[in-house]
C-alpha cells in the first residue's frame, strides 16, 4: 500500500504542462475554452509538492491535451491561502483563471472579524475535483502507535510535543486544535506555508505531529521517519482501510473535505458550464483517476450546483467548530 503512494508522488511531481496537440482521437469533439488562444491559469495557494499542487498539475495536463490550450499551474502560497485566493478573486471572470483549493476557502471567513471575502459572492463554484481528508502522522521518535497512546503520552509530557500545519486556519491546523481541546492535551502549533514545507520538519523531527494530506503522509511513512496514526474523516478511506478514524478512538475530529475549482465572482453560466465540462473530462481519464486513488482520495466531479451545496455545508459545519474552538487569525 505505502509503495503505491510513493509511486503516486513521484509520478505526479514530474508532471508539467504545455499546450498539447495530436491527441484528438482520445478526446473527440472537445470544445475550446471560452477565449481561444488565451492561457488558462490554475492558481494553487500552496507551495509545489502538496496534494493540491499534484492534482492540479495532473488535471491541468489533461485539460491542455483535450483543448489545445496552454494550461499553467501557478503556486501562490502565503497568508493561509489568502494570497492565491485574492489573485483569483481579482481576475476577469472569463473562465481562464481558476482557484484549486481545499476547504480553507470556506473556513477563513469565520476566522476574521472582517472576513477577507464572501466565498459565495466573490467566487464562482465550478467543479469539485476530489474528496479526501487529512491523516494524523507522528514522528517515529514519539512512543505511540494509536490515538489513545498519543493522548496518554501528551498528558504525561505536557508541552513536549508540537504540531505542524500547512497554514493557520487550514484543516491541518483546525483538526489539531480540535483534538487538543477534546483530549485535553498541551501541544504547540507551528504553522507553515504548505504541506511540503511542513513535512520537511516532521521528517527531521523538529515537529512531532502533523495532520497531513494523505499522499504525502503515506509516502513519508514509508521512509520510517513518521507513523500513520488515524484518518480524520467520518468514515475510513477506501485506499487506507486499515487506518482507523479518530472517531473510532473516541474523538469526533475531522471531516471529509474537497479539493475544488472556483473562479472569480460573476462568471456567466455558459462560461461555468464550458469550464466544468473540461474539468469533468480530465477527471474521467484513467491517468487522473489512478493518480488520485493512489493518493488516498476519491475522484468527485461534482457539478457547479453540487459544489455550491457542498461548500455551503462545509461553511456551516466549519463555522460551528471554529466558534467552539475560539480560533482567530486577527
Amino acid at each position: 500500500m505505502r509503495s503505491r503512494f510513493v509511486e503516486f508522488a513521484a509520478v505526479a511531481l514530474s508532471v508539467t504542462f504545455v499546450a498539447a496537440g495530436g491527441v484528438a482521437q482520445e478526446y473527440p469533439s472537445a470544445p475550446l475554452f471560452p477565449l481561444p488562444g488565451k492561457p488558462v491559469r490554475i492558481v494553487v495557494p500552496f507551495p509545489p509538492g502538496g496534494e493540491a499542487d499534484i492534482e492540479a498539475r495532473a488535471i491541468g495536463q489533461k485539460m491542455a491535451e483535450s483543448t489545445g490550450a496552454t494550461v499553467i499551474v501557478e503556486n501562490k502560497p502565503g497568508a493561509s491561502t489568502a494570497i492565491g485566493a485574492r489573485d483569483v478573486m481579482a481576475a476577469a471572470p472569463d473562465g481562464h483563471t481558476l482557484l484549486y483549493t481545499i476547504p480553507v476557502h470556506v473556513q477563513l471567513p469565520h476566522l476574521y472579524k472582517s472576513p477577507p471575502w464572501d466565498p459565495f459572492r466573490d467566487f464562482t463554484p465550478i467543479a469539485t475535483g476530489t474528496r479526501a481528508a487529512t491523516v494524523l502522522t507522528v514522528h517515529a521518535s514519539v512512543p505511540c502507535n494509536t490515538v489513545p497512546e498519543l493522548v496518554a503520552y501528551a498528558k504525561a509530557n505536557p508541552g513536549k510535543l508540537n504540531y505542524a500545519s500547512y497554514g493557520a486556519g487550514t484543516s491541518s491546523h483546525l483538526n489539531a486544535e480540535h483534538l487538543k481541546r477534546l483530549a485535553g492535551i498541551e501541544i504547540e502549533h507551528v504553522p507553515y506555508k504548505g504541506s511540503s514545507d511542513a513535512m520537511k520538519d516532521i521528517l527531521g523531527g523538529r515537529v512531532q505531529l502533523f495532520f497531513d494530506g494523505a499522499p504525502t503522509g503515506v509516502a513519508n511513512a514509508r521512509t520510517g521517519k513518521v507513523k500513520l496514526i488515524a484518518w480524520a474523516a467520518e468514515t475510513r478511506s477506501k485506499a487506507l482501510p486499515e487506518l482507523p478514524t479518530l472517531r473510532e478512538s473516541g474523538y469526533d475530529v475531522g471531516m471529509w473535505g474537497y479539493l475544488w475549482f472556483w473562479g472569480p465572482g460573476g462568471m456567466q453560466p455558459a462560461t461555468v458550464d464550458a469550464v466544468y465540462r473540461h474539468i469533468s473530462r480530465a477527471l474521467a481519464t484513467p491517468e487522473v483517476r489512478e493518480l488520485v486513488e493512489k493518493g488516498g482520495a476519491e475522484v468527485s466531479g461534482l457539478s457547479p450546483a453540487e459544489t455550491a451545496r457542498a461548500a455551503h455545508d462545509l461553511y456551516d459545519r466549519w463555522g460551528a467548530i471554529i466558534r467552539e474552538l475560539g480560533v482567530r487569525l486577527d
